[in-house]
């Protein structure tokens, strides 16, 4: 299978997130239903919903070209992801009208990167890779 070869690893990397937010969809559900919350929920699940998969696709498609140039294990490559999706979700924050300390960003930003480093290599490594495996571009 040598055909479109990025447009299956754009599958490939929109799936793992896809999946996984459709998990916290139905969670979103749950809590709003359930206890009816006083914040603006919905308004916290706008980015993560429209953009984090695509660029979980985009992402593996360089991955994929970069391939051919320079070698950077895919787990490595994953884990650059939250050093660009923080300062993205704060702004989007910031738009969607979450008023944030420069504090509270900062203690996003030195809580939230590497934690989400670590989940992100994991993610990459196991069912990322294992995809790209599957559909014949790992």
């Amino acid at each position: 299978m040598t055909t479109h070869p990025y447009l299956r690893a754009y599958m490939a990397g929109v799936t793992v997130p896809s999946v996984f937010l459709l998990v916290v969809f139905v969670a979103f559900c749950a809590i709003r239903l359930a206890y009816n919350p006083e914040f603006p929920v919905e308004r916290v699940l706008v980015f993560p919903l429209a953009l984090v998969p695509a660029i979980w696709g985009a992402w593996n498609m360089v991955y994929l070209a970069m391939r051919t140039r320079r070698y950077v294990a895919l787990s490595a490559h994953g884990a650059l992801v939250p050093p660009l999706l923080i300062p993205l979700s704060l702004l989007g924050a910031k738009a969607f009208g979450f008023e944030l300390t420069p504090a509270e960003s900062w203690t996003i930003v030195i809580v939230a990167v590497p934690l989400l480093m670590i989940i992100y290599y994991l993610a990459w490594k196991f069912l990322v890779g294992f995809l790209n495996e599957l559909l014949g571009i790992g």
